[in-house]
């Protein structure tokens, strides 16, 4: 029987280390008592091997084998790219 692999589906919050983007996932649960929607987020470090993601895009991650102390899963595609507002610091003042 062959296992299927779970995939998520996130938004990159850093791509500042080299080959890995962090990819924040975030879920909505039910309090069992308070009966309020609580949105919890998961951040997994994800293998981007050609560094193609930016801060703010919305990717699909499947999990994979053990890359690194810390990786489990790579990058998938890319969804949509996020837009980054780029400010002047003449436009601050």
């Amino acid at each position: 029987m062959e296992k299927k692999r779970k995939t998520r589906v996130g938004r990159v919050v850093s791509n500042k280390m080299d080959k890995t983007a962090v990819v924040a996932v975030e879920t909505l649960r039910h309090h069992p008592l308070y009966k309020k929607t609580i949105k919890r987020a998961v951040k997994f470090k994800t293998h981007d091997g050609n560094n193609e993601c930016g801060v703010g895009d919305i990717v699909r991650i499947i999990e994979t084998r053990p890359l690194s102390r810390q990786k489990r899963w790579r990058v998938a595609e890319i969804i949509t790219k996020g837009e980054v507002i780029e400010v002047q610091p003449k436009e601050i003042e």
